[in-house]
């Protein structure tokens, strides 16, 4: 196989987003034993605050794309949003009600939300078209490794220093601050001349192209199967996986994400997008089949490994067929739609997939989940047809 040789923004970014993720999840699975047992709130409350959170970062990552189209650089939004994030995130150490962590978090994911297409579409200019799988996959694959280091850094702060809950979060603005530094210092972007006609209007957005809207049909088609996984999570303990191991499963997961975000996403670049698209939905069919049968720990150990092969086909690729699909000025109002799509199936596929699980069990739900991702893989194959779009 050929060696791929990648601008140094895609590493730096890959970088940020390693050092930012282990930032946020330093926080993030300890955010609901702070908030039922230092602020006293409800499962209620973490879900309203999840939720709002969420929701938010949904539609800035639509206006961000399109605004960055915009611009003639899309670096400062970047920065923007990486900086007010890394700011609000450690305050939660400081924090002492529900409401104060839920303005936190909802602040968290605004400048989630403003940095996230920019951010995608800043990846995609950098990059040849023949490239871009790798150059996703390297990205996706930092974010994970950040996933793998955040919990581990904090199961050391609590386990081997004994320092408190408040102080873990605190010190999660260290990684935070590290990745601004590499976000400045190492992301170059030149400055995207615009010609009189080339400059993107409101409602442009409309050329985007039939195959574009096709696959963001698709897309959300799967998505609506795709749930929180915190019900993977339930369902292992109810599978016997011990609530002390349940962060090292977790870890193992990504460290499998990590690992083959990159091969999936150079392979893309060989053989195309969609084969590796299908495989992944395919594999997540298969995974969340199994899921519904599982009856032992190991089981539940061996579905999160081959969970995270999921991952590893699809995360970077369908981004990749993102900037395939459109055109090069419209890339972060691509971007920006994409987020949005995915934002808005999160909501109901959550809601559908407790719903099933409350009323029929988790086996049909589960069940339910793997035949969405199964139908979405046929009409992948069957109504998208595209090609790379010229700019």
């Amino acid at each position: 196989m050929r060696k791929i040789r990648l601008p140094r923004t895609v590493f730096a970014l890959a970088a940020v987003s390693l050092l930012t993720d282990a930032s946020s999840e330093m926080i993030y699975p300890l955010l609901p034993l702070f908030l039922s047992s230092v602020l006293g709130a409800s499962a209620t409350a973490l879900g309203a605050i999840e939720g709002a959170a969420e929701s938010v970062a949904a539609l800035l990552k639509l206006g961000s794309g399109v605004w960055s189209d915009r611009l003639t650089r899309r670096k400062p939004l970047v920065v923007f949003g990486y900086a007010l994030a890394s700011l609000v995130r450690p305050l939660i150490g400081v924090a002492q009600s529900a409401w104060q962590v839920g303005a936190l978090r909802v602040t968290d994911r605004i400048g989630k939300g403003i940095r996230t297409s920019p951010r995608d579409a800043l990846i995609a200019d950098a990059v040849q078209p023949s490239q871009r799988g790798a150059a996703f996959g390297l990205h996706r694959a930092g974010d994970h490794l950040g996933g793998v280091l955040g919990p581990v850094l904090a199961f050391a702060l609590l386990q081997l220093f004994g320092v408190s809950l408040r102080t873990v979060f605190l010190l999660a603005a260290i990684p935070a601050a590290l990745s601004l530094l590499v976000l400045i210092a190492g992301v170059r972007e030149a400055v995207r001349g615009r010609k009189h006609e080339d400059v993107v209007r409101a409602g442009e957005s409309a050329v985007l192209g039939s195959a574009f809207w096709k696959y963001l049909g698709v897309l959300f088609l799967f998505a609506l199967g795709n749930a929180s996984d915190a019900f993977l999570l339930l369902r292992a303990s109810a599978l016997g996986v011990a609530l002390a191991h349940v962060p090292l499963l977790w870890a193992a997961h990504h460290v499998v994400k990590a690992i083959a975000n990159v091969p999936g996403g150079a392979l893309s670049d060989r053989i195309g997008r969609r084969p590796l698209i299908v495989a992944g939905w395919a594999v997540y069919a298969i995974v969340y089949l199994a899921f519904a049968r599982a009856s032992t720990a190991w089981h539940a150990w061996a579905l999160f490994l081959g969970y995270g092969l999921y991952f590893g086909l699809t995360e970077g690729v369908e981004k990749a067929f993102v900037a395939d699909l459109v055109p090069e000025k419209l890339r972060g109002t691509a971007f920006g739609w994409f987020n949005f799509t995915l934002g808005l199936a999160a909501f109901p596929a959550s809601l559908i997939f407790g719903v099933l699980w409350d009323s029929r069990g988790a086996t049909t739900a589960f069940g339910v989940a793997a035949a969405l991702a199964a139908a979405a893989s046929v009409l992948l194959l069957l109504v998208v047809r595209g090609r790379v779009a010229r700019a």
